[in-house]
């Protein structure tokens, strides 16, 4: 198909490390120091290789062409209602960021911000965004070419003007501000964690607290965790605006502490849940009751009333009991709990009342998801609320739901120009994995698809981290069905989707659930006449990275081409660069632990490799700026993979500039890397489409 390529040349370092007595090589470990010219040169020789060879493969014009058609329509996010008016982020089709705009009581819409004007290429982006009750400022995070550090801007709603307050250097920090809009609460490492990698070594966040007016320097630290080291803090403010609550972090996402104290700052911080036995989040609050959200006795989550001045377990009361539908989220509107739950990795809505009693089930419309976690936006006092919904065929309109009237109607609806739904059809099946677990698997195609095993076919997985996947839209999904293209979703162990069971069953030493749930449905599909291993192609991005290039090492035989996204690949290494040493409760940590070395040994994927051994095309796709992932995963396994290739394959590593994880990316960016996606399938599978004009 290819022909026998020549790679770039790779230096063969000679770095052995010791593991609990095992000799384990690692010869690229000169490829991890991405300031290295020689790194810098031999990424660039990597990337120029792959734009050569995806350049010149047919199809691209007609896809570009296709996919900025599709592309261009409204978009919104979910607003927020706030002093009586409405914000929300719009793109209005092939913008490269969407623009924040403000509705006003009478109608008026405003834009306050243009984050195209930015930069010249769309690489800076709004990361989020709060208005202060009053509606009267926002506070704005931006981030640049996609990484996770941020800045922090305040803009007034009424001029349109920034405020001089500009907050730098902040990373996984969720701000929130105090009622009366004098301030905010923000988290930040020290002062030289981005400069000095510190961020990844044994530091914590402090708890500041930056008041308007006045510089980042003076602003007021409110709180640093005494005992531990390492540890990621988060504040919010009750919604009754009477108490500060802290949330303490380190490594697992699973378990957190929860403190809080009065707003005002007097007294000590009340260690409300110190254990570290579950995860704890605030719903809302009535007076001194919180109503907090919980797996504490509870794998599917519940939400329990706890009264602050005696929060002994004893005294915990439910306010919404826990039910064999795992909870993906919970918000307090209308002096009700809309709850978000999960259906066979679909979304269901419920509204409760404060004892506990099931008020309605919300008319939502189809099989679909209502993301944003719960997927309400609204304050306890609002008698309405958004909901966000999506499924694989339709794309994100935002519902406004009337608790009086019980009606859903649309407040911004959503579109595909030229491109008709009607055609096409969401089916969930369910396969089995190796130990005989139902794992299930949705599946998007022509409702009158023909099951002659020719169809090329793309099969996602995630499985990782508890995070689910629920049916959502994907702005390039049109052009692959249109062109006879079938997209499957697996739900693999590891996610969220049937709660913290289903997560911890494809977690450390039950990973390996995770790959064989996902070669299960790679096996139904071909089985099922859907497809064919020669086209079935693989995709995964971060941990969903480190899933398809560990199914293409475990079984290569059964697909057609590996599309391989910011993956998680040195299982041995990853705790030592940015967030990596927060995923060690996920995956485990080969330095500190014999058996944890035993397990991610066996699945790591740069150790996994054989040479000689005739692997699927591969596509590794990276980008220069990720802080999440950092690129040296993807760097190390294209060396390793290129050294191990004795066949006529296809082995290539796109590095996008001026790009991070891929938040915030550019529409272009987003649409050029489609392409490239597409015209590698054409090739690979034989598709047939021709270059156009």
């Amino acid at each position: 198909m290819f022909g026998k390529m020549t790679y770039p040349k790779t230096r063969v370092g000679d770095v052995v490390d010791d593991y609990f007595g095992a000799e384990v090589p690692d010869p690229y470990r000169w490829l991890e120091d991405e300031a290295n010219p020689e790194v810098l040169a031999w990424t660039n020789a990597q990337h120029d290789f792959a734009m050569e060879m995806l350049n010149g493969m047919a199809g691209r014009a007609t896809f570009e062409r296709r996919l900025s058609e599709v592309w261009d329509y409204p978009k919104h996010d979910i607003p927020r209602e706030r002093g009586g008016r409405l914000f929300y982020l719009r793109n209005d089709g092939l913008q490269n960021q969407p623009k924040l705009y403000v509705r006003e009581a009478d109608g008026e819409e405003r834009m306050l911000i243009d984050s195209n004007a930015l930069s010249d290429d769309g690489t800076i982006a709004i990361f989020d965004w709060k208005p202060t009750a009053d509606g009267g400022l926002v506070l704005y995070a931006l981030s640049e070419s996609g990484m996770d550090w941020l800045t922090f801007r305040v803009l007034n709603v009424e001029t349109g003007e920034d405020l001089p307050d500009k907050i730098d250097n902040v990373k996984f920090s969720v701000p929130a501000w105090r009622p009366d809009g004098s301030g905010f609460y923000y988290s930040r490492f020290e002062e030289n964690a981005r400069d000095e990698g510190d961020d990844n070594q044994a530091v914590s966040q402090q708890l500041y607290f930056h008041r308007l007016g006045e510089d980042q320097t003076d602003d007021e630290m409110v709180y640093a965790h005494p005992d531990i080291k390492g540890v990621t803090l988060a504040a919010e403010v009750s919604s009754d605006g009477r108490y500060l609550i802290v949330y303490v972090h380190r490594e697992s996402k699973l378990v957190n502490r929860m403190y809080c104290r009065a707003i005002d700052g007097a007294g000590e911080f009340l260690r409300l849940f110190d254990d570290l036995d579950a995860e704890y989040a605030l719903v809302g609050s009535d007076g001194d009751t919180f109503y907090v959200r919980t797996t504490n006795g509870a794998p599917n989550q519940r939400v329990i009333a706890v009264d602050i001045t005696d929060p002994a377990p004893e005294n915990w009361l439910d306010a919404v009991p826990e039910t064999r539908e795992n909870i993906a989220g919970v918000a307090f509107v209308n002096q009700q709990f809309v709850v978000t739950t999960m259906r066979d990795a679909r979304h269901a809505v419920k509204i409760y009342n404060k004892d506990g009693t099931l008020d309605r089930d919300l008319p939502l419309p189809g099989m679909g998801s209502t993301l944003l976690h719960a997927g309400a936006y609204g304050t306890p006092d609002d008698d309405s609320m958004f909901i966000a919904w999506t499924t694989y065929l339709q794309p994100t309109q935002i519902l406004r739901y009337d608790f009086t009237s019980g009606q859903l109607s649309a407040l911004f609806e959503a579109a595909v120009p030229s491109f008709d739904p009607e055609l096409y059809e969401t089916r969930q099946v369910f396969c089995r994995s190796r130990d005989g677990t139902a794992v299930p698997l949705f599946i998007t195609a022509r409702a009158d698809i023909d099951l002659n095993g020719d169809n090329p076919t793309i099969l996602y997985g995630y499985g990782g981290y508890n995070i689910s996947l629920t049916p959502a839209y994907r702005s390039w999904l049109p052009v692959w069905l249109e062109n006879g293209g079938v997209f499957a979703v697996a739900i693999n162990r590891g996610g969220g989707e049937y709660g913290e069971a289903w997560h911890r069953a494809g977690m450390l030493e039950s990973k390996q659930n995770t790959f064989d749930d996902f070669i299960a449905a790679a096996e139904w599909l071909i089985e099922s006449g859907y497809t064919s291993s020669g086209k079935l192609a693989i995709e995964g991005a971060s941990n969903g990275g480190l899933l398809v290039a560990a199914c293409m090492l475990q079984r290569p035989d059964l697909y057609g081409a590996i599309l391989c996204h910011v993956p998680v690949i040195d299982m041995l290494r990853f705790q030592f660069f940015t967030s990596g040493r927060y995923w060690t409760s996920e995956y485990g940590d080969s330095k500190s632990s014999a058996e944890h070395f035993d397990f991610q040994y066996a699945i790591s994927p740069l150790h996994n490799i054989v040479p000689g051994q005739a692997y699927p095309p591969l596509l590794i796709l990276t980008a220069d700026h990720d802080d999440r992932v950092v690129p040296m995963h993807s760097k190390k396994f294209a060396a390793a993979m290129q050294a191990a290739d004795e066949t006529d394959n296809f082995i290539v590593m796109r590095v996008e500039s001026k790009a991070g994880h891929g938040m915030g990316k550019p529409t272009s960016k987003l649409i050029a890397l489609q392409v490239d996606i597409f015209a590698f399938l054409n090739q690979v599978f034989e598709m047939g489409v021709e270059q156009g004009d």
